[in-house]
């Protein structure tokens, strides 16, 4: 079936058990799978969880897995966008702030940045994140200081985060242009806005020009006098030529807390 929504529909069965495997799901659990697409991973995943909530976009693809599921109510299919949802609202309605909940999906790729800082930037965040990206995608979200980006200080600020296996294209259909693999995200860090928005505002300054060194970054971005960036860098251990891929959390979590100063 195609699709207007840039899926790729996961049909490899041996990936499909990988991934259930991964997820060590258990009996009361609750899953939200974002792009169900034709519910192969729906359906083993309904085997093994208390309740799985598949959200899915297309409208051609409704019908078909309604369809499907329409003897079971271990499924909710949900019609709507992952990224307009009022997610605070659908996991007060089947997640309590005791009872914690998966995110297991085959996404489309271009919308995994947006989808893995909409669940770490919940008052109620997952057990547990996992997720089948683009290979390249996946490697920048586990880089090590030297390699990072925003995206992986983003992600490794609230989690731990790992590669778990490479999946080949033909393990899809269509077939993707590009390599995929699996990452497992596990929150470690509540959300609290107010700290957190200032700390991304150091790092975002930080990153806001890829070639220059961090200190000319930071003083443009942040609108402060050079001497005044450098002694806070200086004060952090970290040298004025560094640029902001070479930094580790730590280093940003000591720079976002001296420019609140």
């Amino acid at each position: 079936m195609p699709t207007k929504l840039g899926q790729n529909f996961l049909q490899d069965k041996e990936i499909i058990k990988k991934i259930i495997a991964s997820s060590d799901l258990k009996e009361d659990d609750f899953v939200i799978e974002i792009g169900p697409g034709e519910g192969a991973l729906t359906e083993q995943l309904s085997k093994y969880a208390k309740k799985v909530i598949a959200i899915e976009l297309d409208d051609k693809l409704i019908p078909l897995l309604e369809k499907k599921f329409s003897d079971t109510k271990k499924i909710e299919i949900i019609h709507e966008d992952i990224l307009k949802i009022n997610l605070p609202e659908l996991l007060g309605h089947f997640v309590s702030k005791e009872k914690n909940y998966k995110v297991i999906a085959n996404i489309p790729y271009y919308i995994t940045s947006p989808i893995i800082r909409l669940f770490l930037e919940q008052d109620i965040q997952p057990e547990e994140i996992i997720l089948m990206v683009q290979k390249e995608v996946a490697e920048r979200i586990i880089a090590r200081p030297g390699e990072t980006s925003i995206l992986s200080v983003s992600v490794q600020y609230y989690a731990s985060a790992e590669l778990l296996f490479e999946v080949g294209r033909d393990s899809f259909s269509p077939a993707p242009k590009v390599d995929s693999a699996v990452i497992k995200i596990v929150p470690r860090r509540k959300f609290d806005k107010e700290a957190d928005k200032k700390f991304f505002r150091i790092v975002r300054s930080g990153f806001s020009a890829k070639r220059k060194t961090l200190l000319n970054n930071l003083s443009a971005s942040l609108r402060m006098e050079k001497s005044s960036v450098e002694e806070k860098l200086k004060t952090a251990g970290i040298g004025p030529t560094v640029r902001a891929q070479e930094l580790s959390l730590e280093n940003w979590k000591k720079l976002a807390s001296l420019f609140q100063k």
